[in-house]
């Protein structure tokens, strides 16, 4: 997969996980841990694409 397909799929996914925050953060009785993972995640693809962008 090409660098540039690959970084947008990333963003694409990166997107869709801080969605996903929102989503748990508004929810009552949301899961700090659940919240935290997911973070995690974001900042991991975020960088990946850094990582990706700078070669």
């Amino acid at each position: 997969m090409p660098e540039s397909a690959r970084v947008a799929e990333l963003r694409k996914k990166h997107a869709a996980l801080s969605a996903k925050v929102e989503q748990v953060q508004q929810s009552p009785g949301s899961d700090d841990l659940e919240i935290v993972e997911l973070k995690k995640q974001k900042l991991r693809i975020k960088e990946e694409i850094t990582r990706l962008s700078a070669v």
